[in-house]
């Protein structure tokens, strides 16, 4: 079997990883339970989050710690994975870090504007980070403004994104939000041929060719529906790289006048085949697409690529998914949402 000899022992170490996520049988039990520091107690039984929320006291269980927490059992299975890995595996990894550190200058970014800082909980991990990024983590975490936190990317890799909107003084810090993103896609997308060898950068070009896709479909949704841009302006927000969609149907789908009339042309492309598979004709929902596409594909992936990088970024999807429902039922706990409508939610997402 191909890439067996060069990932047997990746492939092994993930699967001992996948069987410590949790199931929906566990999510149950969680959603049903009356406090949030009782789901967190609950957490503690699992090996994943032992030691994740060791020590914590009842006053420090807002969101924003629980965040923090969990990001950073996230980034210690990235970092058990980065040690096992050879050095070409490696390669696939450094790709997954910036996504991972762009997660984490987007969260920045939103506390800036709003002039809450919060600490980043990552000190652990202060030594990798100096290894493999130039970006100041600690102190941009701090920044109390949006001016503050953009003078600490100068110099970055980042600041060539931002510099634009940076010399038009622009506030909105969504379109900071959307030029990191940009960035990321454009450059993963250019250096997977020179550093990724053919048989994993197929599969990976695959899953971040439909994922640059939807989001693109995201934004011009957003942008027809709430912001009511015309069409050049939604353009300068679009990945110039298309996947399951023909240049045509992206014209079409820009130039839609109506929400509506985007939902109609959409449902004629391959995602409105997908809308039809997520019986979600109806009552379309770009994001729980999003999730049913991925869930989808990353499942295929990993069955049918189980020794190639399929299986750390397969895991790694699944993982950071996991995050976010655990995130999901501890806010449901919070403010008493019924523990059925969590767990319908959590589906769905």
């Amino acid at each position: 079997m191909k890439g067996l000899i060069s990932y047997g022992a990746v492939t092994a170490k993930v699967r001992a990883l996948e069987g410590k996520l949790l199931t929906i049988e566990d999510y149950k039990k969680m959603a049903e339970l009356p406090t949030v520091a009782e789901a967190v107690e609950f957490l503690r039984t699992f090996p994943a989050y032992s030691q994740t929320f060791e020590n914590l006291s009842d006053a420090s269980l807002h969101r924003g710690v629980i965040e923090q927490l969990l990001a950073g059992s996230l980034f210690h299975e990235y970092t058990k994975l980065y040690q096992f890995c050879s050095m070409k595996q490696r390669y696939f990894l450094d790709f997954y870090f910036m996504h991972f550190e762009i997660d984490i200058l987007k969260r920045c970014l939103r506390n800036a504007a709003a002039h809450k800082p919060e600490a980043l909980g990552l000190y652990r991990y202060d030594e990798f980070f100096r290894e493999h990024s130039d970006v100041p983590l600690g102190q941009i975490s701090q920044s109390a403004s949006l001016d503050e936190f953009l003078g600490y990317m100068r110099g970055t890799i980042y600041e060539q994104a931002l510099l634009p909107l940076m010399d038009r003084e622009v506030k909105d810090s969504f379109a900071y939000e959307t030029a990191l993103d940009l960035f990321y896609f454009k450059k993963t997308w250019r250096d997977l041929k020179a550093k990724i060898p053919k048989w994993d950068r197929e599969m990976i070009r695959e899953t971040l060719g439909i994922k640059i896709e939807i989001l693109n479909l995201q934004w011009i949704y957003r942008g027809k529906k709430y912001y009511s841009m015309v069409s050049d302006q939604i353009r300068t927000m679009l990945v110039p790289i298309r996947s399951r969609l023909k240049k045509e149907q992206l014209n079409k789908l820009i130039e839609s006048s109506t929400a509506e009339d985007f939902y109609q042309l959409l449902s004629y492309t391959w995602y409105g085949k997908m809308l039809k598979k997520a019986d979600m004709e109806d009552e379309p929902d770009l994001e729980i697409l999003y999730r049913f596409i991925l869930n989808r594909l990353h499942t295929t992936l990993e069955k049918e690529k189980p020794y190639s990088i399929a299986s750390m970024y397969s895991y790694l999807y699944f993982k950071e998914a996991e995050l976010k429902k655990i995130i999901t039922v501890i806010e449901g706990i919070r403010y008493q949402v019924p523990s059925k409508e969590i767990i319908q939610y959590i589906a769905n997402h």
